[in-house]
């Protein structure tokens, strides 16, 4: 029996491994499964070569939990490992034989699907395990090995009886780490980590219903058999060729990923990448809400059918974060990290094909059934408009397939939308004015107003529409957007037609001195306009600028340091309306106010302003006058 030191490059390894090396004990589980994958698929390699004499197979490996003697093992049937190899492969701490393998064979073995890269992942097992053995015979004609350690850097290595190629690791489990005994837990890491793996791994049985022959007798009950429980589906939708997959396919895998998620997802998008960097992968655009929060963390992360991660940030563009999927690059490491994500140029070369990929589909999918596209618009919108606004290569591409619907559901991209408005939306300056509304409830009378004369009005909706409209001005030259109910809709009402007031010079000068009077200046800046006698006599607008920075502010936008903007309104009274002609000859300053109260309490609910202490006065004032 031998006996030694191991090879370390730094002292107390086993602390630092237990502490730092993975930021989750539960992750061992997830190494020693794909070191008994890499030991599996790398025999597969040579026999295919014929480099190696045995069998391959059917291989599976195979995860037990044995509670009185608290050991976990993970057995495969792949390479195995003579006594010298196990000395040079455990014994030196960060020596990847994955690697040497790979650079051995580098020629044939470049889609061998070899997952380790550091050599640290068996030592994973001491985050979980006072007490580590490995048996372990190689696909070579020679003695099988037992390597015993138990958590400091010394071992035992010596001859093993074991008849069949392939390798046992044992875990002696920490008292502290129990729940790694128990059958429910390591299930739920099985299926969590490894439920695409390529090799089959069994974890116990399970019963299985037979199915009873067309003939059978009506009386006749099913039997069932034992069958081992396989925890993985080793071929998964994203390894095939798009060519090879169907509609359904793609909708079954959607559940498969998802199986709580009932609706079915509006469209997927195949990735399939070898040059300059290797991706595969699928990803779902669901139904979207209008909240960007609770879609996140839907996408998975694998690393040759491993699963790494579900916290893509870095690696997919922030806006697709809220779409659903699978990523699988060899690229990107096991043991992956935020830090290194965002530095790694290989990261961003990925981040970079994924939107130019999803920009491409998308316009593809506009060019090929917009009538279909358009359906789906205003469950996807949330995402594109975000892509928009955070990635400018995104935003170029999708000048082609972004669509500006109007409030009566007709659909237009910008430059078709530029070409039907013409020179009929223009400011005094000769800029293109496209008028939009937020909430087609709330602004229903401003819409009305502005479709009588003639005008177009987009329905832009979504939460960060503000900071959208910001980059859509910054990027097209003489346009500007505007809020139907904001005051620079005159300037187009106006240009169409200049109405005579009814009143004189001194009767609007009397006028708006009644209303200062009842009306605070510091929140309501007073306007007399002449406007059609059939409008509305008091109209609340608030000016652009303030009310787009409020929106951006609530949305994200305090980080231009904009501070807590006031609340400002204009309050534009109709001279040539018949109230206001009564306001302004009543004899009584209390009536008069009554009124003036009771008009403006009437334009604040129509602008959902009227809440709390005011609405339940203006209520009370409305019966009394009722009454």
């Amino acid at each position: 029996m031998a006996t030694g030191n191991i090879n370390v490059s730094v002292e107390n390894i086993f602390p630092l491994i237990k502490k730092f090396l993975y930021s989750d004990h539960e992750i061992f589980l997830r190494e020693l499964i794909s070191n008994a994958t890499d030991a599996t698929l790398k025999l597969k390699h040579l026999t295919s070569i014929g480099e190696a004499s045995v069998e391959y197979g059917n291989p599976v490996i195979e995860v037990s939990i044995d509670k009185e003697k608290k050991q976990l093992r993970i057995s495969d049937q792949g390479i195995g490992m003579t006594k010298e190899e196990v000395e040079k492969y455990i014994n030196q701490v960060a020596f990847s034989g994955a690697e040497e393998f790979l650079e051995k064979y580098k020629d044939t073995a470049k889609d061998s699907g070899i997952i380790g890269h550091f050599g640290l992942g068996f030592y994973s097992a001491f985050m979980v395990a006072n007490k580590v053995e490995i048996i372990t015979k190689s696909y070579k004609d020679e003695p099988a090995a037992h390597w015993v350690c138990e958590g400091t850097t010394e071992f035992t290595l010596e001859e093993a009886d074991k008849k069949e190629h392939g390798t046992d690791i044992i875990l002696h489990i920490n008292e502290d780490d129990k729940e790694f005994l128990e059958e429910n837990r390591i299930e739920q890491l099985l299926v969590k980590y490894n439920k695409f793996m390529p090799i089959p791994i069994k974890f116990g049985t399970k019963e299985e219903t037979i199915e009873l022959p067309e003939d059978a007798p009506e009386d006749a009950k099913p039997e069932t058999k034992t069958v081992d429980n396989i925890i993985n589906n080793t071929n998964p939708a994203w390894t095939k060729q798009p060519t090879d997959l169907e509609d359904k396919d793609y909708n079954e895998f959607y559940r498969e990923l998802y199986p709580m998620q009932f609706e079915e997802p509006l469209f997927h998008i195949h990735l399939n990448v070898d040059y300059p960097f290797n991706l595969t992968g699928i990803l779902y655009f669901p139904k979207m809400s209008q909240d960007m929060n609770i879609q996140k963390d839907k996408i998975q992360l694998y690393q040759n059918q491993v699963f790494v991660t579900d916290n893509v940030e870095g690696i997919v563009p922030e806006f697709l974060t809220m779409l659903r999927g699978v990523i699988d690059s060899p690229d990107i490491p096991l043991n992956v990290s935020r830090s290194y994500l965002q530095a790694d140029g290989a990261v961003k070369k990925i981040s970079s094909y994924i939107t130019r990929k999803v920009a491409d589909k998308l316009k593809t999918l506009f060019n090929n059934n917009r009538e279909d596209f358009e359906k789906k618009w205003n469950d996807i919108k949330i995402v594109i408009e975000y892509g928009m606004l955070t990635e400018e290569k995104f935003f170029e591409k999708a000048q082609a397939f972004a669509l500006y619907p109007t409030v009566d559901d007709k659909y237009f991209t910008f430059e078709e939308f530029e070409e039907k408005i013409k020179e009929n939306q223009t400011d005094k300056d000769g800029n293109k004015v496209i008028l939009y509304a937020s909430n087609k409830d709330e602004q229903h009378s401003y819409i009305e107003a502005a479709k009588d004369k003639g005008y177009e009005v987009l329905l832009l909706d979504t939460p960060i529409v503000s900071h959208l409209l910001q980059k859509l001005e910054t990027s097209k030259e003489k346009i500007s957007f505007v809020r139907v109910d904001s005051d620079h809709v005159d300037n187009l009402i106006k240009k169409d037609e200049e109405k005579i007031s009814k009143l004189s010079d001194e009767e609007k000068e009397k006028l708006k001195e009644d209303f200062e009077k009842v009306i605070p200046k510091e929140k309501y800046s007073i306007q007399l306009e002449a406007m059609d006698s059939n409008a509305a006599p008091l109209i609340i607008t608030q000016p652009e600028f303030m009310r787009r920075m409020k929106e951006m502010q609530q949305t994200g936008g305090g980080m231009f340091g904009m501070g807590n903007m006031p609340e400002m309104y204009n309050l534009v009274v109709n001279t040539n309306h018949e109230l206001i002609s009564e306001i302004l000859n009543t004899k009584t300053a209390k009536k008069q106010e009554r009124l003036i109260k009771q008009s403006l309490d009437l334009a604040k609910l129509s602008q959902n302003l009227l809440k709390g202490e005011e609405l339940t006065a203006f209520i009370k004032r409305s019966f009394e006058m009722v009454k």
